[in-house]
């Protein structure tokens, strides 16, 4: 496996791996009409040109090199709160889940989080994704929960959790 910095050029593919995943992830927890309208706000070309204009935002594509295949992809922000980054996306297609790819992803954030001396790292996951899970399984845990108001009549139900870098 290798993290791959994503650039513009990559837009179509983080669009194309997230819509993969979330058929999957979200089938039996989201709306098509949810879905349809996050995937179009949360991922449109736009606002993932946005994120990679910003220095502190950070997209890595999930490479598996066996198959020359992209798998996934990774997107987290540096100093989101004080001395905290935020785990705003990490998403695999669904052949790739259960082969490490997640867990390997999850440790190279740690390292990048490290090496940029936040000692936080914090995440929403939707409280009926399974993904909470395997966070668990990797240090992480709830600290909080929330309901939050994304537009269009609809919400985020999720846990709010984090690993503590010691």
């Amino acid at each position: 496996m290798k993290l791959i910095k994503a650039t513009e050029k990559d837009i179509p593919l983080i669009q194309e791996l997230a819509r993969r995943s979330w058929e999957n992830a979200y089938a039996e927890i989201l709306s098509k009409e949810q879905m349809d309208y996050m995937l179009g706000t949360m991922y449109s070309h736009d606002e993932i040109l946005n994120h990679l204009q910003n220095p502190a935002y950070h997209y890595y594509l999930i490479l598996d090199e066996s198959e020359d295949s992209f798998e996934g992809f990774i997107g987290y922000e540096h100093g989101y709160e004080e001395g905290t980054t935020k785990l705003h996306r990490i998403y695999l297609v669904p052949e790739s889940k259960g082969k490490g790819f997640g867990k390997e992803a999850l440790k190279f954030l740690t390292q990048k989080v490290q090496e940029h001396g936040d000692r936080r790292i914090i995440l929403n996951v939707n409280k009926y994704n399974s993904a909470q899970k395997f966070y668990e399984s990797q240090g992480y845990r709830v600290y909080n929960e929330g309901v939050f108001d994304i537009g269009n009549n609809f919400v985020m139900d999720d846990y709010l959790m984090e690993f503590l870098i010691h």
